[in-house]
């Protein structure tokens, strides 16, 4: 039974903090000026090279050692040490909205109402000069 620890795969890393941070391949590709093909490889990589490391790092927001060290299981347990359940249902229910929408979409019938009266009356005006 080996006790040797399995290597960091740095492309996987890469790609599940591009994924985390809602950036597609494309954006990454343009950030670090190289084809989204290009990305998609390193993504498959286990080692990168430190000058693209550093340039990958810095296009997604994070030091070289975080995309070196990243793991899933410490960002599941930083989420499940941060929300409750209870944070996440009552998210949604603690909106309060600052205005009534009825009384928008009264305030936008009339000024349409309006802008029909005024068209109405200018076309009357042009009528009346013929």
């Amino acid at each position: 039974m080996s006790t040797a620890t399995k290597p960091k795969h740095i492309g996987r890393n890469i790609s599940r903090i591009r994924e985390l941070r809602g950036m597609k391949q494309e954006a990454l590709a343009i950030a670090i000026g190289v084809s989204q093909q290009y990305v998609s490889t390193i993504e498959g990589s286990e080692n990168v090279d430190d000058e693209r490391l550093n340039s990958i790092a810095e296009a997604l927001g994070v030091s070289a050692e975080a995309i070196k060290n990243f793991s899933d299981e410490a960002v599941l347990n930083v989420i499940g040490n941060t929300y409750t359940n209870n944070d996440i249902v009552n998210a949604g229910l603690n909106y309060n909205c600052t205005f009534n929408p009825i009384d928008k979409i009264v305030e936008l019938y009339e000024r349409l109402v309006q802008a029909e009266k005024d068209k109405v009356e200018y076309l009357e005006k042009l009528m009346k000069k013929e």
